[in-house]
């Protein structure tokens, strides 16, 4: 448990967890360690506690337990207090932004705002005080971790060095990993499929310019899930977060303001300003979407069954049908799938998405499917075809097969030393008082409490 908590700390928790051990104890509430100038609370270590609980994260004592949260906090607080003999800083802005991405997540799971305030029985502004200082000391401690593994890299060597050290009886089994490759066709969308849109984004946009509120109207007509039973509010997003055509639009935009109709990857928009921060707005928006015709559907899968052929009977190969005929950008590099956990071309079986895993499931390597029905990613229909490049079977971790695997084991293993390091650096010199009620703690570093 000691070894994850470590490497928890470099990627850190970006889910906020806010105080419910409150509400249920009576616990008279005091200090119990203190860190420079930060101190820990017997509720911080109860909120903790209580959320292990709930999550089903208890093995060992309750004490133990107690003793490896307050340890955990202990590395925050001295992560916060070296973020404040470097002057590292967090600006409003960045704060105001995380917050509003997880209210909007918060009220998504919750299915609204009352319902939020109702589940942790406080008020959205002690909510939104609460996130503020959260987001605060994560944002910092991010930036303090950075810092520790930074310029860290995995060489050749090191990954070797790794690999050897690992007990023979404790190599990991990795298990039936799959390369995958994907010729896509996507239908053509007419210019008066489009103008159509465009014609009842315009017939919205004047209604709300005579008095309807552009809220109301986003939620019965936007075709955008996330935003729509919310009146189409996005909440605070920074540059570089919007896709270009909706951020100029937006960032041009005056309060109140009403954009002209605006064309991006997801389909037609209409745009208000509900306020500005600098490098970062909040808006309101109205997206309505071209649909492909079920005729187009039909003529892409009839395109594809014929490529499909052609590949069977040898006519020309998977990789040259790609470059030629597929319409996604994949082509450049030959259709193949890229894993987004790992960012390498290999899936696990739990990697991959139920509809991929139903069709290659009844393919041999080197096979190509026939024509399989897929959204792109800005939600359109398509058609693709799929082939399994490479299949490996269940077997022990090895340098030739799983290098890229290997290579991320080490770096954690690097990162992982780099911290602890650090730990047994500051913790020796920062001011560190824990009270007695975890003198008997087995903590994993000294924090030279006895000084």
């Amino acid at each position: 448990m000691k070894i994850k908590r470590i490497l928890a700390l470099i990627v850190f928790v970006n889910i906020c967890v806010i105080t419910t051990y409150a509400q249920q104890s009576q616990v008279i509430d005091k200090i119990v360690a203190v860190v420079g100038k930060n101190i820990i609370m017997q509720s911080d270590i109860e909120d903790q506690y209580m959320q292990y609980r709930l999550q089903g994260g208890i093995k060992g004592s309750a004490s133990s337990i107690r003793c490896e949260i307050l340890e955990d906090q202990l590395f925050r607080k001295l992560m916060l207090n070296q973020a404040e003999l470097d002057s590292i800083t967090v600006t409003d802005e960045q704060i105001e932004q995380e917050m509003e991405y997880r209210i909007r997540y918060f009220v998504s799971q919750l299915g609204s705002q009352e319902k939020l305030e109702k589940y942790y029985n406080k008020t959205m502004k002690e909510i939104r005080d609460e996130l503020r200082t959260i987001i605060r000391d994560q944002k910092l401690i991010e930036e303090v971790q950075r810092n520790i593994v930074s310029g860290i890299s995995a060489t050749p060597g090191d990954v070797r060095d790794f690999y050897k050290s690992i007990p023979q009886d404790s190599i990991p089994m990795v298990s039936t990993q799959y390369e995958i490759a994907e010729l896509v066709k996507k239908p053509p969308i007419t210019l008066d499929e489009k103008l159509a849109v465009k014609d009842k984004l315009y017939a919205l946009r004047s209604r709300i310019l005579k008095g309807e509120r552009f809220s109301t109207l986003a939620l019965l007509y936007s075709e955008d899930p996330g935003s729509a039973k919310k009146g189409g509010e996005l909440g605070f997003q920074g540059r570089g977060e919007l896709v270009p055509e909706f951020e100029a639009a937006a960032f041009a935009l005056k309060d109140g303001e009403i954009s002209e109709v605006i064309e991006t990857e997801y389909g037609y928009h209409i745009i208000q300003l509900i306020e500005r921060r600098g490098d970062y707005v909040n808006v309101r928006h109205i997206l309505l979407t071209v649909k492909v015709s079920p005729q187009a559907l039909e003529m892409a899968y009839n395109s594809l069954d014929s490529i499909a052929n052609l590949i069977r009977n040898d006519n020309i190969t998977f990789d040259e049908a790609v470059k030629k005929f597929s319409d996604e950008d994949d082509k450049v590099n030959g259709g193949y799938l890229v894993n987004p956990n790992t960012g390498g071309t290999l899936f696990s079986a739990e990697d991959l998405d139920q509809q991929v895993s139903v069709v290659i499931n009844r393919l041999d390597v080197g096979e190509v499917s026939n024509p399989v029905p897929m959204k792109t990613k800005n939600d359109k229909d398509a058609y693709r075809l799929l082939i399994i490049k490479k299949k490996t079977q269940p077997h022990k971790a090895n340098l030739k097969d799983d290098y890229a695997l290997i290579q991320q084991w080490t770096m954690q293993k690097l990162r992982q030393d780099a911290i602890n390091k650090w730990i047994d650096a500051k913790s020796n010199k920062a001011y560190v008082k824990i009270t007695d009620d975890y003198c008997d703690c087995d903590f994993q570093f000294d924090w030279n409490v006895n000084k």
